[in-house]
């Protein structure tokens, strides 16, 4: 297939609309279902390098669920713990802790899973049965991956009445080392990213701790390269093998950080006792059970616990989750990883970063503030590398 026709572009006055190789040559993706529209495709040729570089650059098969052309998260195969299992809403998926591509979706969808509503998957391998078993039940747009087994492919073809999307990539694809593109009928061209995102790039610690756990590095690696494809300004909060917060977009550095501080927050509110134990109505669905957990960890629990309506959301009304009893939770936080797309021009970033447990942080460095931002890493006993690698994505 050398071309493909879609409904329309960006918007449906957008028209017409298709993708093609310029050269002439064969796309490096199969359609198996569906009908991806254009922003599904930039949503999955953008997933597919994260998940793809991510299983290069640290070992594990890994996973992202995509809005919007930036990830909501990204994860590695890791086993969830049991909380987390009940967070993520697959406390009850047989076989999770035999696949670690499960797991690692499991992780990004339930890391964030208001954004992640309608979302477009990507697999760093071939889509399993479990795998397939937890997208079958959730809202979304598509999927990328380089294989499906017959078991997967035949459940992931059952979702929206046989018209999801799916796509399959030739993994061994190559895209020329220069790109192009228009803006207002002008032509851009740069040389691809091509940058390696490693252990290696973390070598250069500027602060006094000096300790950066094999683990935790990680942690910085899955960030970074998450980073490398979320539309810029943005920062990731990371922690135990998944992005946890992303902050995208943003005009001011601060506020990527505080965006992605506040999802941190919720992901780790969302592992609480009291959330944990909260007894929906019978008949609210899952993305509903996102709303109402979502208003339950706001400023105004109320809506969702109010007299009034509280027996519409629960068979049980909760105990209220006062805004003492979340700070206090909060600050137990400890371990987290902190990665931002450019340098942090003032300390600002790093102490609110450390409000939300972050301990180890990964940035270009090139700020003429840099003493000052590492002073506030210091005082906060951070360790901080210097990757000298700025990771602006448009």
């Amino acid at each position: 297939m050398k071309e493909f026709e879609l409904k329309y572009g960006c918007n449906p006055n957008q028209k017409p609309a298709r993708i093609f190789m310029a050269d002439g040559s064969e796309l490096p993706v199969e359609i198996l279902s569906g009908r991806p529209g254009y922003i599904n495709f930039l949503d999955a040729f953008n997933s597919w390098q994260l998940v793809k570089e991510i299983k290069e650059n640290t070992g594990y098969a890994a996973a992202t669920s995509f809005k919007h052309v930036s990830p909501t998260s990204a994860a590695i195969g890791k086993i969830l713990p049991p909380d987390l299992k009940k967070a993520c809403f697959v406390d009850d998926v047989e076989g999770l802790d035999d696949s670690p591509l499960a797991c690692a979706y499991a992780r990004a969808r339930g890391t964030d899973r208001m954004s992640s509503f309608g979302d477009w998957i990507a697999l760093s391998d071939e889509c399993d049965e479990t795998t397939a078993k937890i997208i079958a039940r959730e809202v979304s747009d598509g999927i990328i991956a380089p294989a499906y087994s017959p078991a997967a492919l035949q459940i992931l073809k059952t979702k929206r009445k046989g018209a999801y999307n799916i796509v399959k990539i030739d993994p061994n694809f190559l895209p020329a080392e220069i790109e192009r593109k228009q803006v207002f009928g002008v032509t851009f061209e740069q040389g691809r990213n091509q940058a390696k995102i490693d252990r290696d790039l973390l070598k250069n610690i500027v602060t006094v701790n000096r300790n950066l756990p094999e683990d935790k590095a990680v942690d910085l690696i899955i960030s970074l390269i998450t980073l490398k494809y979320t539309q810029s300004n943005s920062v990731c909060f990371a922690a135990d093998g998944q992005a946890i917060g992303v902050g995208a977009g943003q005009q001011s550095r601060i506020h990527c950080t505080r965006l992605a501080a506040q999802k941190a927050d919720l992901w780790h509110l969302r592992r609480h006792e009291k959330v944990l134990s909260l007894r929906f109505a019978e008949g609210v669905g899952r993305p509903e059970m996102n709303n109402i957990i979502d208003l339950y960890l706001s400023d105004a629990p109320e809506e969702v616990t109010g007299e009034d309506v509280w027996r519409k959301n629960f068979a049980v009304r909760p105990a209220p989750f006062t805004r003492e009893e979340k700070t206090a939770y909060l600050k137990t936080v400890k371990g987290v990883s902190l990665g931002s797309d450019a340098f942090f021009p003032f300390a600002d970033n790093i102490d609110r970063a450390a409000m939300s447990g972050v301990e180890y942080v990964a940035e270009p460095g090139g700020s003429i503030r840099d003493d000052i931002v590492i002073e506030a890493a210091n005082r906060h006993n951070m360790v901080m590398a210097f990757t000298g690698l700025r990771l602006f994505h448009h």
